[in-house]
């Protein structure tokens, strides 16, 4: 017998997982919204496993084109054959696919994916003499998009904002972030306790000179060095401070800070 998929974890903040379900059930494009390491990607993963449909991801970069999403022409062997893309693919199959982080991905890619947000719900295949797919029920296009990042030249237009149901994701709640900790790395809550009063004080920090704070992603990082045995602010300056900054001013409040809560 095939192994027993477990669920993805994930603690609910208040109601994105029925907003989101809601979304899916009526055909909508979603997008989910939050800063670096506060569960996006976990979240998708969660609802595709709740709704019992496939999850195709694909991490955007400056890179990606709408020929990586939509498919192209490869010659294998002496033949020329055409391979579906993961957009395709999730059309063709129905299920959730998933942009991470969309506003890395080129104008073009994100202009491919237009017709797949609206009441069409189809997609053309230029390179295949036009075929029109059409999105079956079951189909959600989701993207991830980090406020944080805005800029005029990275930052998602009106008319792709616009199609989508937003959903804002923030970090967890204290008591929820620690049973977070605790369930990903086996640390006792003792642990994760002064984990999650680390990142409180540096989420508080104004002025900072930060470009981000503290996530819940480092804070398990931090732990799961401690399940293997490092000490916990050996820890937390290895998956905290060094990673948020490389100004050395910078990382001395952030060791301080660490030594308050981790000493």
């Amino acid at each position: 017998m095939p192994p027993v998929m477990q669920a993805p974890y994930y603690l609910p903040t208040a109601n994105e997982d029925d907003v989101f379900e809601k979304a899916w059930r009526g055909g909508l494009a979603i997008m989910v919204k939050g800063p670096t390491g506060c569960g996006k990607t976990r979240f998708v993963e969660h609802m595709a496993f709740r709704l019992g449909v496939p999850l195709f991801t694909v991490s955007c970069h400056e890179d990606i084109t709408a020929s990586d999403l939509i498919g192209r022409h490869l010659l294998i062997g002496d033949e020329t054959r055409w391979q579906d893309g993961p957009l395709t693919q999730a059309v063709r199959q129905g299920g959730i696919f998933y942009l991470d982080e969309v506003v890395e991905a080129r104008q073009d890619a994100i202009v491919a994916i237009h017709p797949l947000t609206d009441h069409r719900r189809e997609m053309t295949i230029e390179r295949l003499g036009g075929l029109k797919l059409s999105a079956p029920d079951g189909f959600a296009l989701v993207v991830s998009y980090n406020p944080g990042y805005q800029s005029v030249l990275k930052d998602l237009k009106m008319s792709t904002r616009q199609r989508m149901v937003a959903i804002e994701l923030g970090f967890p709640p204290p008591e929820s972030e620690r049973a977070i900790i605790v369930h990903e790395t086996g640390v006792p809550p003792t642990v994760a306790d002064d984990f999650v009063n680390v990142a409180v004080a540096i989420r508080r920090l104004e002025d900072s000179g930060l470009r981000e704070v503290a996530s819940t992603r480092t804070l398990v990082a931090a732990a799961i060095l401690v399940s293997h045995g490092l000490q916990p602010l050996d820890a937390g300056v290895a998956a905290i401070a060094a990673p948020l900054t490389d100004d050395a001013e910078l990382q001395r409040g952030l060791v301080e800070i660490l030594r308050t809560y981790l000493t």
